[in-house]
């Protein structure tokens, strides 16, 4: 029983993280109607910056915002210059830009950094509150900080003039500009809003993962899988797809298929999702007249 507790615990800890990552793929998503294929790329090189800073005496929850901010700025500044001049070319050149920025941030990170895999710390304390046996300090960090950052998110866009000014230029830009929103800095704004979510994911899980350039590459699926599974333009769909995702990969892996073949979880999620109910459990599904 108390293993079973435990891949429980643990899938929401790790479902939180693909939670995060989910958030950021669909406010990305909303904004462009494309898929980032680069977003575990980006959190992935956050993180480095981050162990950077650690690196150089940093305090951690110094560094972990210092990060935050600037992968905020590295978001805005990657849909001025890359973003911005292909907005209105077709489907598969922004595709293509999202790809060659995934092999580009990769590459960085292998040249700057190399390709060792490096120990990430967690800044929380080694022994659980509580005498707990079942569940690390750092899985029940994760799943506070998770909580908060979407709990600020919910806030900014529900209750803060910006938020709502960027749900609207993300929903309709036509009639957001016909009432004075500038749209196109509302759309940077999220992407550097997604680029600093999809950061606090990526150094969530190094501790667990550890840190190399190829960290985010299942992250990014399962977090796929959860966008998906929730809706792919559902914000709160994503967040409880990340923790369903994340659970069901434990127990699938630990009762059912071995943890060698967890992320054929993630796979069958998608297909199923796309052939089943395309739309996920709480997305719109469109219909247009033609």
């Amino acid at each position: 029983m108390d293993a079973f507790l435990h891949q429980i615990v643990a899938g929401l800890a790790t479902g939180g993280i693909y939670a995060s990552l989910a958030l950021a793929m669909v406010m990305i998503f909303n904004a462009t109607r494309l898929v980032n294929f680069a977003q575990g790329e980006l959190a992935m090189f956050a993180t480095y910056l981050c162990w950077t800073m650690l690196q150089a005496g940093w305090p951690y929850w110094l560094a972990f915002f210092a990060t935050v901010i600037l992968s905020f700025v590295l978001g805005v500044v990657i849909e001025r210059v890359l973003i911005r001049p292909v907005e209105r070319a077709p489907v598969l050149t922004t595709v293509v830009v999202f790809i060659g920025l995934l092999l580009v941030l990769n590459s960085m990170a292998g040249w700057i950094y190399s390709y060792t895999i490096k120990s990430f710390p967690s800044p929380f304390p080694e022994k659980a509150p509580f005498g707990w046996h079942i569940v690390s300090s750092h899985e029940l960090g994760a799943i506070g900080v998770t909580l908060v950052v979407l709990f600020l998110v919910f806030l900014f866009f529900r209750f803060t003039p910006l938020g709502l000014a960027m749900r609207a230029a993300a929903q309709n830009p036509d009639s957001s500009r016909l009432v004075g929103i500038r749209v196109g800095w509302m759309l940077a704004l999220g992407w550097g809003l997604a680029a600093a979510i999809g950061a606090t994911a990526g150094m969530m899980v190094a501790p667990i993962v550890f840190l190399d350039p190829n960290m985010m590459t299942g992250i990014l699926l399962y977090a796929f899988a959860a966008a998906l599974l929730g809706g792919i333009d559902s914000p709160g769909g994503a967040v409880i797809g990340g923790f369903i995702v994340g659970v069901m990969e434990n127990i699938v892996g630990a009762y059912l298929i071995g943890t060698e073949l967890k992320l054929t979880v993630a796979l069958v999620l998608i297909v199923g999702v796309l052939t089943v109910r395309p739309a996920g459990l709480f997305g719109r599904t469109i219909v247009q007249r033609v």
